[in-house]
């Protein structure tokens, strides 16, 4: 599975930005797609996640009602909405893919066995 990332760039606090990651490959050994993102000197942490079939999704509650995970299976592409943006949302955004694992939430790190590179979010003050 190859995962491309875009839509990073530099905006304003309280602009609005939409990332997508384009899935290729083998989509169909992939259970739920997710959005990470790394802020320099910190450990990448979990942002949203969505799962193909229901599209159910879970965010971080830092980033809940500001941000909205979608997909288009079609494409195999999912999509974050990034809205009132804030200079602490900065940081680089992975997109990551994770076959299905009996009980897991889809929220770690080591849920996710394919990764994106990465686009850069700055968000100015």
């Amino acid at each position: 599975v190859q995962l491309q990332a875009s839509g990073g760039g530099l905006v304003q606090a309280g602009g609005s930005l939409r990332l997508s990651c384009a899935a290729s490959g083998r989509t169909f050994s992939t259970y739920a797609m997710g959005w990470f993102r790394q802020a320099p000197g910190k450990e990448r942490e979990f942002v949203a996640r969505i799962t193909w079939n229901d599209g159910r999704p879970s965010y971080a509650d830092s980033v809940k009602d500001r941000f909205t995970i979608s997909r288009d299976n079609a494409k195999n592409t999912v999509y974050l909405q990034m809205n009132v943006l804030k200079p602490e949302d900065t940081g680089v955004y992975y997109c990551a893919a994770a076959a299905w694992h009996y009980g897991s939430l889809y929220t770690t790190l080591r849920d996710y066995g394919y990764w994106g590179q990465g686009t850069q979010v700055t968000v100015s003050r």
